[in-house]
């Protein structure tokens, strides 16, 4: 009998030497909450946050209360309402920061110290305090509204000391692309690829820290030692 109430592990990324995952079979109920959770996040990716939301929101019906999805649910109700913003669709904008609100609290509720919620809630709460200065809206969207790098690298962190690598890589992956020009997210990224063999790809994130980050010391030692320091 399938019971999809427990996750299960789906390796995507054959480059390194993943930690072995345990992998429920579909018995025709549909995708695990695991797989859910990738697809989800891989949505994020390419930036297309309702069928992310759509995806972690099937996820929950999966595995109800779990921080990691309802803190996803809540990044993309944000990048959903910063969308409304700049459209000017403020009754839009505004029913997706109370959701977003609401998911970050949910979340909180289960583990009151979790970091990326936290900042998540705060970014929520400064949106909805935002909305009648229409003339800066374009201005303070782009530099202030959505999860963060610094979010997604923490995420990461706590995943691969959980031993999740597949979970980790993803949110590596989130973190550069939710901020490119952040040095640290790709320097944090290129640490994590060097500790799990993948060194061309270190290579290319290490080159991009240095490129915007010219004095971080670890960034040019690592590229020193292999013989691949640029200018920047």
């Amino acid at each position: 009998m399938c019971n999809p109430s427990h996750p299960a592990g789906i390796s995507r990324w054959p480059m390194i030497l993943l930690t072995p995952l345990v992998v429920l079979s579909l018995t025709g109920c549909g995708p695990t909450y695991a797989e859910l959770r990738v697809q989800g996040q891989e949505a994020m990716l390419r930036g297309e946050y309702g069928t992310a939301r759509r995806l972690f929101l099937q996820a929950e019906d999966r595995w109800t209360r779990q921080v990691e999805n309802l803190h996803d649910l809540g990044a993309c109700s944000v990048l959903l309402a910063r969308e409304d913003f700049v459209e000017m669709n403020r009754a839009a904008a505004m029913r997706e920061v109370d959701a977003a609100i609401a998911y970050y609290s949910r979340a909180i509720e289960r583990q009151p110290a979790n970091k990326a919620c936290l900042e998540g809630k705060r970014v929520a709460l400064q949106l909805k305090g935002q909305f009648d200065e229409a003339l800066k809206h374009e201005m303070w969207v782009a530099k202030f509204v959505g999860p963060s790098a610094e979010q997604f690298v923490y995420l990461a962190r706590e995943l691969e000391r959980r031993g999740d690598i597949d979970g980790a890589y993803l949110r590596y992956r989130q973190a550069v692309a939710m901020e490119p020009d952040d040095p640290g997210a790709h320097a944090a990224f290129a640490k994590f690829l060097l500790e799990h063999g993948n060194e061309s790809a270190a290579l290319q994130h290490l080159q991009t820290a240095y490129k915007l980050d010219p004095g971080n010391a670890w960034v040019r030692d690592e590229l020193t030692t292999r013989g691949a320091l640029a200018s920047p």
